[in-house]
């Protein structure tokens, strides 16, 4: 597969979603880019606003199996990974397989379990594996979270881990859409006279898997490199801040960037692939002190403040 292929499935690919998802054109390519990354997503946003439909229409469209999770205060982990059973007929244990078992898994509503619940999710989420009974299940590939949270001050939530926090790749909003895109969704709805909107699969699980490994072949010149890693060390000195990103960010940064490359139809990453992830790649790994987090300051205003005071690389030509 070469980068005009890549452009070509991935557009098609975009192009069946806006069929289902009206505008939010740059959110779609940002989902779009964490899938390429083979990162996990997180959406923190309001309810109604076509989260869990994002997520369905992009299994859909790529031909992956789905499996949707409503977390809830009485979920246990089990209800996620499966649990052994006792078979009397045959006078031993088999493993039913829990709704982890899937491409594409929807965790809705993710903090509104409490966090032993969530935290079955760890495993599954970077090793791309889990772990019941002592006995380990590889799980299928691609396998990606999609999970949608409240905002923090609903009532009835959990705050996510930190460990957890940093399995998830990216973490955006949707947001409400514009008064002629509502008009919009609501002329659609009319044309069709039914709520299901026909979705089309245009790729297949092997090809999410083939473009994965693509995105592994975007060049990388040294001073982007460096550029990533200085943003990240930023947010970890800067005084407002009580705990920076991970080396997992840095990692993000990379895996996105290259992502957002090759969907530019371009084979190297530049600084402006960098910039244009940096706050999904990002934000959710920094926890301010308290009493900037008193001041309404947030993790959005450190990364800007920190991409703004490091210079930008000055790349004259790429060798590819």
């Amino acid at each position: 597969m070469d980068i005009a292929d890549f452009v070509v499935k991935a557009q098609a690919l975009k192009a069946e979603v806006q069929k289902a998802i009206v505008g939010k054109s740059e959110v779609i390519d940002q989902v779009l880019i964490g899938l390429l990354s083979d990162g996990n997503i997180l959406f923190e946003d309001y309810p109604g606003l076509a989260k869990t439909l994002m997520a369905n229409t992009f299994a859909r469209a790529l031909g992956c199996d789905f499996k949707r999770i409503q977390f809830t205060p009485d979920l246990m982990p089990s209800d996620i990974t499966g649990t052994k059973i006792f078979d009397e007929q045959k006078a031993e244990f088999y493993f039913e397989r829990g709704p982890i078992f899937t491409n594409i898994l929807l965790a809705d509503e993710i903090n509104r379990a409490p966090p032993k619940t969530q935290s079955a999710l760890l495993e599954a989420m970077q090793e791309r594996q889990t772990t019941v009974g002592g006995k380990t299940y590889q799980l299928p590939r691609p396998f990606i979270v999609l999970a949608t949270q409240n905002p923090i001050e609903y009532e009835g939530t959990y705050p996510l881990p930190e460990a957890q926090l940093d399995r998830f790749m990216m973490k955006m909003g949707v947001g409400y859409p514009s008064i002629k895109d509502e008009d919009e969704i609501l002329r659609r709805r009319v044309d069709r006279a039914k709520d299901d909107v026909e979705i089309a699969q245009v790729l297949s699980p092997q090809d999410v898997i083939r473009m994965q490994r693509k995105v592994e072949e975007i060049f990388v010149e040294d001073s982007i490199r460096r550029y990533m890693v200085s943003i990240v060390s930023g947010t970890r000195t800067d005084p407002r801040v009580s705990v920076g990103s991970s080396p997992r960010g840095s990692l993000a940064l990379l895996k996105l960037s290259r992502a957002r490359a090759i969907l530019s139809n371009r084979a190297y990453v530049t600084p402006d692939d960098v910039k244009a992830i940096v706050l999904p790649g990002l934000k959710h790994r920094i926890i301010l002190k308290p009493e900037f987090q008193i001041k309404g300051v947030c993790p959005d205003d450190i990364i800007v403040d920190v991409v703004k005071a490091i210079p930008v690389p000055k790349v004259e030509g790429y060798v590819v």
